[in-house]
C-alpha cells in the first residue's frame, strides 16, 4: 500500500508525486465509468476533491484489510455524493476491489450505494444529509480524547454546504472542546448544484472559521499535491498553529478538474456524462477507449450478492446497579428519577483513572432534564453543548458508534421534531443513542403549545430503528433508564414534567417494585378485567387509574394495560385485552398517530374485530395547568370514566 509518513517527511519526492499522478488517473477514469453507466452520480465534485483524497488516504494511519482498527485516524465525508471519488480512492487503497465498485454503483440490492454508506469498507459515516459531517467528526473526536486514542479526524466538506447552520453548531463545539485532533478540509470549488456559491447564498468561508476560534489554512491549488501536502502537515503537526484548536483546509479546487468539457461547470456537480462525452474524457485521460464498453458488459453479467449491512459497534458493559424504588407515598417527576438513575449508572461505571463507559449531552437544559447528579459525579463526560440541538444530536450520534453508552437529554420539542432527520441518519448509522426527553406533552403544561411536544410517537415510529419507552412513574422510570444503558441500539424514553402518583396494586403496593423487570414488547396489566380495557402509557396512566377508580366504585369491571413499551409493542396483550371487550385507548400525543394508531393497525393485521375508540389530543393546548389542559381535550379522570360507560352502553 502506498503510504507517506506525513511527520517524517517535509516535502513530497518526484517519485511520490509521479505515483499520485498515477494514481489521479486511475481513480478520474473510475469516476467516468462509474457515473456514466449508472447514468446517474456527481462527478464533478467527485474530480474536484481527487487530489485532496488521494493525498490524504496516502498520509493516514489505517489498514484496509482491518478497516475498523480502533487506532485508525478517521476519514469522514461529509459530501458524501462524492461517492464515486471517495470509493474509486478506497479501490485504489485495497478497501475493496475496482469490479466490485464499477459494476455495483448505485444498483438496487448494492452496498454500493449513490451516497457514502458504511456498507463499504473504509467508509467511516452514511452520509448525505449536507451540514452533518463536521459535528460526526466532532464527536468521534470528543470519544478519541476521552478513550486515550491515537487517531485523527479529518473532516472533508464542500463550500456549498458551508451555509448549514449546523457546521456553525460544530465548529463552536470544537474550539470549546480543544479538538487539536480535529482537521477539517473544505473544497472550494465555488459551485453547487445551482450555481456561484456567491449567487446562491456567500459565504466568507476563511472569516468563518477564523471567527470560531480555528485554525484557517488556505491552498490556493487543491490539486497540486505537493501544496496540499504541505498544508496538511501543517494542520497535523500543529507547525506555527495555536496548539489545542481544530485546523481547516481551504483548498481552491476545479469542478471537474482533468476533464476540460466538464471543468468549471455546476452542470457537473450532479450530472453524468454521456456515452460520447464519456469516450471524450477517457481520450484525454489516455485510456483504453474499450473500457466504457467492457465495464458495461461487465456490469450487465455481474450477480449483485447483497451484502448490504453497517458493521456492528462496539457497546460497553455496563454495571446495571440495584434499582431506586420509590414508594406509595413518594410524589415526584419521573425527570427526577432518571436524573437519580443516571447518577447511579455513572458512579458504578465511570471509574476514576479508568476509561468512562457512560456519557451524557445536555443543551443548555443540565436543571430542567435533571442531569446534575451525573454533572457532579462524572464531569469530564458531561457534555454541555448549548443552544445547538442539530449539532448535539448527530454528535452524540457518533459517539455512541465509539463504545460509550451515550445519553441525550432535552425537551420533546427539540429531541424528536427539531431534531427527526439527525436522528433519521443516526439510524441508517446504527447507532446506539439514549435519547432521553423530558417536558412532553400538554404535560409541559404553562409553557404553552410551542413547548408541548404531540407528535413524538408518530415521528419515531418511523425510524425502523428506534425503541419507544414511555415510563408511568418514577420507578418504571429507574428500570427502564438501567435497561436502555446495558443494551445496544437507539432507544427514545420520553416522560413529562410534572410530579406523578407512584404506581401501586390495588392493595396499595408499588406496582413497579424491586422485583418489576423492563421488557421491550412486554406491557403491563395495572388492573384486570373482564368487560372492556383502557390501554395507556406515561403521564395519561395515573390518570386513567383515577377513572378505573371511578368505574370499579359502580362494579363496572375495567383493565388497565400500560403500554409503556411502545416500539417493539406488546401484540399479544393487544389482542387478549380485545377478546374481552371493547377498547379505549388514552394518550397525551396526537390522536391519530400514537398509541391509538398502533393498536388499530394491530388488530386489522390479526384479522380481530373488536370496538376501539382512540382518546387523545385533539387540537394545539394552551398556556395552563396540565390539569386543567386535561380536562379541555377530555383526558380528565372523570371524562374518560365517563366516556367508558357511554362506550359500554354501545357495546
Amino acid at each position: 500500500m502506498f503510504r507517506i509518513d506525513i511527520k517524517e517527511q517535509n516535502e513530497l519526492t518526484q517519485e511520490q508525486i509521479s505515483q499520485l499522478q498515477t494514481m489521479w488517473n486511475r481513480c478520474a477514469t473510475r469516476i467516468i465509468l462509474s457515473t456514466t453507466m449508472a447514468r446517474s452520480g456527481h462527478p464533478g465534485g467527485s474530480l474536484s476533491s481527487l487530489h485532496t483524497l488521494l493525498v490524504l488516504y496516502s498520509v493516514i494511519r489505517h489498514r484496509p484489510a482491518e478497516p475498523r482498527w480502533p487506532d485508525r485516524d478517521r476519514v469522514v465525508v461529509s459530501i458524501g455524493h462524492i461517492s464515486p471519488g471517495i470509493y474509486s480512492v478506497l479501490t485504489e487503497f485495497g478497501y475493496f476491489s475496482e469490479e466490485d465498485f464499477l459494476t455495483e454503483f448505485r444498483r438496487a440490492g448494492s452496498p454500493c450505494a449513490g451516497h457514502v454508506e458504511q456498507t463499504m469498507p473504509g467508509v467511516e459515516w452514511n452520509t448525505g444529509n449536507l451540514g452533518q459531517g463536521l459535528s460526526v467528526g466532532t464527536g468521534i473526536c470528543l470519544a478519541q480524547n476521552l478513550l486515550d486514542r491515537p487517531g485523527k479526524t479529518i473532516v472533508l466538506m464542500g463550500d456549498g454546504e458551508q451555509q448549514k447552520g449546523q457546521i456553525s453548531e460544530a465548529r463552536r463545539f470544537a474550539t470549546k472542546f480543544r479538538q487539536g485532533n480535529l482537521i477539517g478540509v473544505v473544497d472550494r470549488n465555488h459551485l453547487q448544484i445551482g450555481g456561484s456559491t456567491e449567487d446562491v447564498m456567500p459565504v466568507r468561508v476563511r472569516d468563518e472559521y477564523t471567527a470560531a476560534g480555528w485554525n484557517v489554512l488556505y491552498v490556493p491549488d487543491g490539486h497540486d499535491f505537493h501544496t496540499i501536502f504541505k498544508a496538511l502537515r501543517r494542520a497535523w503537526t500543529h507547525d506555527g498553529l495555536v496548539p489545542g484548536c481544530p485546523t481547516v483546509l481551504v483548498t481552491r479546487t476545479v469542478m471537474g478538474k482533468g476533464i476540460s468539457l466538464m471543468e468549471d461547470k455546476a452542470k457537473y456537480h450532479g450530472s453524468p456524462l454521456s456515452k460520447e462525452d464519456a469516450q471524450a474524457a477517457l481520450r484525454e485521460l489516455g485510456q483504453d477507449q474499450g473500457l466504457l464498453e467492457l465495464w458495461s458488459s461487465n456490469r450487465i453479467e455481474h450477480q449483485i450478492e447483497g451484502h448490504c449491512k453497517t458493521p456492528e459497534a462496539n457497546f460497553p458493559s455496563i454495571d446495571p446497579g440495584e434499582p431506586i424504588v420509590y414508594n406509595a407515598e413518594t410524589k415526584t417527576d419521573c425527570r427526577s428519577a432518571y436524573g437519580a438513575a443516571l447518577k447511579d449508572l455513572a458512579q458504578r461505571n465511570n471509574v476514576p483513572d479508568s476509561a468512562p463507559k457512560i456519557i451524557g449531552f445536555s443543551c443548555d437544559l443540565e436543571g430542567s432534564v435533571k442531569m446534575q447528579g451525573f454533572h457532579s459525579v462524572s464531569p469530564n463526560t458531561f457534555i454541555e453543548t448549548g443552544i445547538q440541538e442539530h449539532h448535539t444530536a448527530t454528535c452524540a450520534g457518533a459517539v455512541s458508534r465509539e463504545g460509550l453508552a451515550t445519553f441525550f437529554s432535552t425537551f420533546g420539542v427539540f429531541a424528536a421534531a427539531e431534531t427527526y432527520n439527525q436522528h433519521r441518519l443516526n439510524d441508517l448509522n446504527r447507532t446506539h443513542l439514549k435519547i432521553v426527553s423530558t417536558h412532553l406533552g400538554l404535560d409541559v403544561g404553562e409553557d404553552g403549545p410551542t413547548h408541548q411536544s404531540l407528535d413524538y410517537v408518530g415521528l419515531l415510529n418511523n425510524l425502523f430503528g428506534f425503541s419507544i419507552f414511555m415510563p408511568a412513574d418514577p420507578n418504571q422510570t429507574d428500570r427502564i433508564i438501567r435497561f436502555v444503558a446495558t443494551n445496544p441500539g437507539n432507544c427514545f424514553v420520553g416522560m413529562g414534567r410534572s410530579k406523578l402518583p407512584i404506581i401501586t396494586t390495588k392493595d396499595g403496593k408499588p406496582f413497579f417494585d424491586a422485583d418489576y423487570l423492563f421488557q421491550p414488547g412486554q406491557a403491563d396489566w395495572l388492573r384486570q378485567g373482564d368487560m372492556a380495557t383502557f390501554l395507556t402509557y406515561g403521564s395519561a396512566t395515573s390518570k386513567v387509574l383515577k377513572a378505573w377508580s371511578i368505574l370499579d366504585s359502580k362494579g363496572l369491571s375495567v383493565g388497565i394495560l400500560n403500554m409503556a413499551s411502545l416500539k417493539p409493542i406488546d401484540k399479544e396483550s393487544i389482542l387478549e385485552a380485545a377478546k374481552k371487550g371493547p377498547l379505549i385507548t388514552v394518550e397525551d400525543h396526537v390522536v391519530r398517530t400514537g398509541l391509538g394508531a398502533i393498536v388499530a393497525q394491530e388488530l386489522m393485521a390479526a384479522g380481530a374485530y373488536q370496538q376501539l375508540l382512540i382518546m387523545g389530543v385533539t387540537h394545539y393546548g394552551s398556556s395552563g395547568k396540565p390539569d386543567d389542559l386535561y380536562c379541555l381535550q377530555g383526558l380528565d379522570a372523570e371524562s374518560l370514566a365517563k366516556k367508558m360507560e357511554e362506550f359500554l352502553m354501545l357495546s
